[in-house]
């Protein structure tokens, strides 16, 4: 991995592993860290949709797997430390909504309440051990190591309906902390971070009836959370926490 400066914005060398990378928000983060030098490896459960998006995206990395099964994530780890050679940058990005159309808490079935917390905690709590040792090494070598694991303003304000991405965010966002004050010393830097209201086919889903007008590109959304994670690849820099708002 290249040295960088907090002011360095770019990514140049730097191995970036991303979870839901085949549309919305993880589409327009592999394409961003594509042209902003890293190597990339993203994963998506759509075997066809993998393969597309490799395509038009020279240089990425597709691996067909599914993070909210504890089957595939050691799988899934040993291909992104093979096709990256080690890894710098983790981002958790694969979410789930729960019920859809949203529900009240009292009326969403367990079934949609396990499938948004095995996606949006258990899955990046297991993917993140399997890939802790390569995140360390590369700590050590160079200028440090990111987790990015993607929030939302549901993880800390009670919306109604929200009940199951809500819950399983605030989850994720205190996992983070927890990991961030347990590695500090490693030089492995883990950040939550809310992108903000998106015009993404997630959105979409939630709130059909949305101005796409009044929300943000992805592509925006993509370059601040990787300003931030360049500016995080520095020994000198630490930059984490809940920012911005999102639903």
């Amino acid at each position: 991995m290249t040295n960088q400066s907090a002011e360095d914005k770019g990514l140049n060398g730097v191995r970036v592993a991303i979870t839901g990378g085949t549309s919305g928000l993880g589409l327009a983060l592999v394409r961003e860290c594509l042209s902003r030098g890293a190597q990339v490896a993203f994963v998506a459960r759509t075997a066809t949709r993998v393969e597309q998006v490799a395509q038009e995206n020279a240089g990425a990395h597709g691996i067909v797997g599914d993070v909210s099964n504890k089957e595939d994530i050691y799988p899934i780890a040993m291909q992104i430390t093979g096709e990256l050679g080690g890894l710098d940058v983790l981002i958790n990005n694969a979410s789930d909504l729960g019920p859809v159309p949203l529900q009240l808490l009292s009326d969403t079935d367990c079934e949609d309440l396990e499938r948004a917390f095995y996606t949006n905690v258990i899955g990046p709590f297991r993917l993140t051990k399997a890939l802790l040792g390569a995140l360390a090494a590369s700590a050590r070598e160079a200028n440090g190591a990111v987790v990015l694991n993607i929030s939302s303003d549901a993880a800390v304000n009670p919306y109604p309906t929200w009940g199951a991405y809500g819950a399983s965010k605030a989850a994720l966002h205190h996992l983070t902390r927890i990991w961030g004050e347990e590695h500090a010393s490693e030089n492995i830097h883990f950040l939550s971070l809310d992108p903000g209201d998106m015009d993404t086919p997630m959105h979409q889903a939630a709130i059909p009836d949305a101005d796409a007008a009044t929300l943000k590109r992805p592509e925006d959304s993509a370059r601040e959370l990787l300003d931030v994670i360049a500016a995080n690849l520095s020994p000198l820099t630490t930059v984490s926490g809940l920012a911005g708002a999102t639903r």
